[in-house]
């Protein structure tokens, strides 16, 4: 039997899930917990409820869909899902075209009348975009979220108790979300791209191999300030040039010696910070990604040498902060194999690709057989209202998601 999805239902759960929190030029505006984020939840739920499907809210805030295995009693889960929060003016296709994908997946699977030997189980993470924490949802899940972290979160604590309130969320069940890995049979997870390389080759599906380590640090370079007018101009210990040098340089480092990974200096501030002022201190935000363990810390090493080599020859000293980070996570194998068959039962040429951007599966990977497709993006826009993908490649994902679940449920150990 040749198994697909409802694409116009799909199509029509897209288009509506995409006037929750819509900005007016085509993105949604839903961070974690947002009342349009709470909203979303609400719906999606309701969604699956009328699909006759079970629903439920953990302690953590995610919500869940289960299509009960054929022995109608509560057994292993092969979780589909992503998450339906945004960054804050973000695209309407992150994220919420997989976790429709999955209840679409999963719907189908209902009315064909399959009686698998898992659960499935269609699950929306909570805060993945990281606006209170990051990947908050699925570290819950996984038993990996520490109370340290929501006790710094990356977006104030502030923020985070305003979300927990709203939320109706404790952190003692944050903390006490944890699933047991041996009440998993795996996780897949349809998403965009995010990136050019699908959309410019023209291949409408990739399998993703690995998603990233990412490891930052606060370097502060000190100089001398002093008066910018009289101060001669080889005589000057200034920490913006040191900055500018560092930054320059690393990039040009990365693209000749680090293939496949990536630098970024995303904010950089100057202090005292006046016009006729020579900058004294200069503060940078370093982050830089690799696929594998080993060229991140290669990577980490270079840099942070280099960062040492600029400062000594612009007079300056430096100070690194760790900011923290994470490994590489790679796929599993048989969640690859599982997608691989599935886009070639298609007919569908794909391609193996690392995933440069943080997903839900990071944290999944650890506990159980975790897998992702991604499909293309166009012009590789994301987290902007210009964020785009066909809706033919929406549909070639979605079932190749099907398909996926299919062989890695009938195969679950």
């Amino acid at each position: 039997m040749t198994l697909l999805i409802n694409s116009e239902r799909f199509k029509q759960d897209f288009d509506a899930l995409a006037q929750i929190g819509a900005t007016g030029d085509g993105g949604v505006d839903r961070p974690c917990w947002s009342p349009a984020h709470l909203e979303a939840q609400r719906w999606w739920l309701a969604r699956a409820a009328e699909a006759g499907l079970e629903t439920r809210t953990d302690p953590a805030g995610n919500c869940s869909a289960v299509l009960r295995s054929r022995g109608r009693l509560a057994g292993p889960s092969l979780l589909l899902g992503s998450h339906t929060d945004s960054v804050p003016k973000g695209g309407r296709f992150d994220g919420a075209l997989g976790v429709l994908a999955a209840l679409e997946a999963a719907r189908t699977i209902q009315e064909a009348g399959l009686a698998l030997p898992v659960d499935i189980e269609v699950i929306d993470f909570v805060d993945e975009e990281g606006t209170l924490v990051g990947l908050l949802g699925s570290k819950a899940l996984a038993g990996t979220l520490t109370a340290e972290e929501l006790k710094t979160p990356r977006g104030g604590r502030a923020a985070l108790e305003a979300g927990l309130a709203r939320a109706g969320v404790t952190e003692a069940g944050l903390l006490a979300a944890r699933r047991d890995p041996a009440t998993l049979a795996g996780y897949l997870e349809l998403h965009i791209e995010q990136g050019p390389t699908l959309a410019r080759n023209a291949v409408p599906i990739g399998i993703v191999q690995g998603i990233v380590g990412i490891r930052s640090f606060r370097l502060t370079y000190h100089g001398q300030a002093n008066h910018a007018g009289t101060t001669p101009m080889d005589q000057r210990a200034d920490a913006a040039l040191g900055a500018a040098a560092f930054t320059l340089t690393a990039r040009e480092l990365v693209l000749r010696d680090f293939p496949g990974c990536t630098v970024n200096v995303g904010q950089m501030r100057f202090g005292p910070g006046a016009f006729n002022i020579i900058p004294g201190e200069a503060e940078l935000a370093l982050e830089f990604r690799a696929p594998e363990p080993q060229r991140l810390q290669d990577l980490e090493k270079v840099l942070l040498g280099l960062a040492d080599v600029v400062g000594r020859q612009y007079g300056l000293t430096l100070a690194v902060e760790p900011l923290g980070g994470c490994l590489p996570a790679p796929m599993g194998a048989r969640a690859r194999a599982a997608l691989t068959t599935a886009a070639d039962s298609l007919a569908l040429a794909h391609t193996p690709l690392f995933s440069g951007a943080g997903h839900d599966a990071m944290s999944l990977a650890p506990l159980t057989t975790a897998g992702m497709v991604f499909i293309p993006s166009r012009a590789g826009v994301s987290h902007a209202p210009l964020e785009f993908t066909e809706w033919e490649d929406c549909v070639n994902g979605a079932n190749v998601l099907l398909r996926a679940a299919l062989t890695l449920a009938e195969r679950a150990d």
